[in-house]
C-alpha cells in the first residue's frame, strides 16, 4: 500500500524578504498565485529560476514526483542544498508546498534536527509526555512506553532536568527514542544521528531496521553517511539541484551519487612532483581509490627521482588520522632496493587496508637512504568505508606506538642506476 505520494511538488522561496513592502503588493501576489500566473511585482526581466539567483525567487524544490510503499526505508542523499530537508519539512507539515499535491497516510514523527519539538525549559520526562500528545498517544500508552525510551536513550539519571543543559549528543538519543518508540507509521529521520556517538548511530540503525521490517512501519532516512544508508534502506532517491535526479536500488543510487563526487576527490588521491627535499622529488604518488573497502585490493604508485645516486633502506606509505596521529604503515621496502645505488625507480603494488575504521584519512611517504631521510604527511586524502563484517577483520601486529604495520605485496618495480 502506497503511504506517501509526492505529485508535481515544488517549493518556492524568496530571497531576502517575504513580503512585497505594501499590503497593495501582496494581494496582488496572492491573487496572481491562485490564478496561476507570474508574481506581478517582480522587476521587469527576471524570472523565478531554480539554480540561479538572479531573480528575488529560487526555487527549492520542482516537479517531485515520488511515491514510498508500506514498510519501504528509502535513502534520501544528495549534496547540501540539494533539497533533501525541505522535501521533508514539507511531509512533516513544519511547511507547505507552491505547488502540488501531497497525500500522506498514517501518522507521522519527524526527527529534522536536533531535539525536534522539545521545549528547552520542561524535563525530559515532560517532553516525552508532550512528544507522544503530539504524535496521538494517549498518557496510558505513553507511560507504558516510558521506561523503554528513558533506557534506549541512556538519560535515566538526567530524565527529570530541563533538557537546555543536555548535551547535543543526550539532547539527540532522547529525541530519536521517542520519536522511534511511540509507533508512528512513518518514520523520518533527517541527518541528526550524526551528532550521536558510534554506539548510539549503531543502536538507532538497529532500531529502525526493526521499526521497518518487524512492524511493518515506513521510515525516510537522510545521511550523508553512505555505508549507513547502504545497511538500512532498500532503496533510494538521488536529489540535485532541488529535483530527483535517480531512484532506484541503494546500491546504485550510492553509488552514482560516490561517482559524481570523486571527481572532487579525484584531485586528492595522487600528487605530481612533490620536492621532499633539495635532491629527492616524488614524481608521483597515488591510490587507484579514493573511497576504499576493507576488504578490496587497490594499487599504490609511486615514482621517486634524485638528483644524487642514492642506496634506499627505507620506504613506507604512512596513514595518518585527522589529528595527525600517524595510525598505519605500508611497508614497500624490497630486497631489490638495498645493494644498488640509483637515482630514479618505480613501484607499482596491491594492499589491503584491513584493520582501519570507518573514516577519512590522510597519505604521508617516508624514504630514507644512506644520506638522507625525509617524511611527509597530508599529501591527499582517502576515505575508508564501513563493512559489514567490521568484526571479522585480520587485524595486523601492533607496534608498541599504536601503528598498524601493513606490508605490501607483488610490488612491480623498476630501477635507474647512473
Amino acid at each position: 500500500m502506497t503511504v506517501i505520494e509526492l505529485e508535481n511538488i515544488g517549493k518556492q522561496y524568496r530571497l531576502g524578504y517575504v513580503g512585497s513592502g505594501t499590503l497593495r503588493g501582496d494581494m496582488q501576489r496572492w491573487w496572481a498565485r491562485m490564478r496561476g500566473h507570474e508574481d506581478p511585482t517582480l522587476t521587469i526581466g527576471l524570472e523565478n529560476k531554480l539554480d540561479t539567483i538572479e531573480g528575488e525567487y529560487v526555487w527549492a524544490l520542482r516537479d517531485i514526483n515520488l511515491k514510498v510503499e508500506q514498510g519501504e526505508v528509502l535513502g534520501i542523499i544528495g549534496k547540501n542544498g540539494a533539497g533533501k530537508s525541505t522535501m521533508l519539512k514539507l511531509l512533516s507539515r513544519v511547511t507547505s508546498p507552491t505547488t502540488g499535491v501531497i497525500r500522506v497516510r498514517g501518522r507521522i514523527a519527524s526527527l529534522l534536527e536536533v531535539g525536534t519539538g522539545f521545549h528547552g525549559e520542561l524535563t525530559g520526562r515532560e517532553n516525552i509526555f508532550i512528544n507522544g500528545a503530539i504524535l496521538g498517544m494517549t498518557k496510558q500508552e505513553i507511560r507504558s512506553k516510558f521506561d523503554e525510551i528513558v533506557d534506549f536513550a541512556g538519560v535515566a539519571k538526567y530524565i527529570d532536568t530541563p533538557v537546555k543543559r543536555y548535551s547535543s549528543g543526550m539532547y539527540v538519543r532522547l529525541a530519536f527514542a521517542v520519536a522511534a518508540h511511540l509507533e508512528p507509521e512513518i518514520l523520518i529521520v533527517d541527518e541528526v544521528l550524526a551528532v550521536g556517538d558510534a554506539e548510539f548511530q549503531k543502536k538507532a540503525i538497529g532500531k529502525m531496521q526493526d521499526i521497518s521490517a518487524g512492524q511493518g512501519r515506513t521510515v525516510l532516512f537522510v545521511s550523508h553517511n553512505m555505508a549507513s544508508v547502504q545497511k538500512l534502506c532498500n532503496r533510494g532517491v538521488l536529489m540535485e539541484k532541488g529535483m530527483i535526479r535517480f531512484e532506484g536500488d541503494i546500491v546504485e543510487t550510492t553509488d552514482l551519487y560516490l561517482s559524481k563526487n570523486r571527481l572532487f576527490e579525484i584531485r586528492h588521491q595522487e600528487v605530481n612532483d612533490y620536492i621532499l627535499n633539495e635532491q629527492v622529488t616524488i614524481k608521483k604518488m597515488s591510490f587507484s581509490k579514493a573511497f576504499i573497502n576493507p576488504f578490496e585490493e587497490f594499487n599504490i604508485e609511486l615514482e621517486i627521482n634524485s638528483t644524487i645516486e642514492n642506496i634506499y633502506d627505507g620506504l613506507a606509505v604512512l596513514i595518518y588520522d585527522s589529528n595527525d596521529n600517524r595510525i598505519a604503515v605500508i611497508d614497500l621496502r624490497d630486497e631489490r632496493f638495498l645493494n644498488i645505488s640509483i637515482k630514479r625507480f618505480e613501484i607499482e603494488t596491491h594492499i589491503e587496508l584491513q584493520g582501519l575504521i570507518s573514516k577519512e584519512y590522510y597519505v604521508g611517504l617516508a624514504v630514507g637512504s644512506k644520506l638522507f631521510t625525509a617524511n611527509v604527511f597530508n599529501l591527499f586524502k582517502i576515505t575508508v568505508l564501513e563493512h559489514d563484517n567490521q568484526s571479522s577483520f585480520r587485524h595486523y601486529p601492533l607496534s608498541v606506538m599504536g601503528q598498524t604495520f601493513i606490508k605490501a605485496h607483488n610490488n612491480k618495480i623498476k630501477t635507474y642506476e647512473n
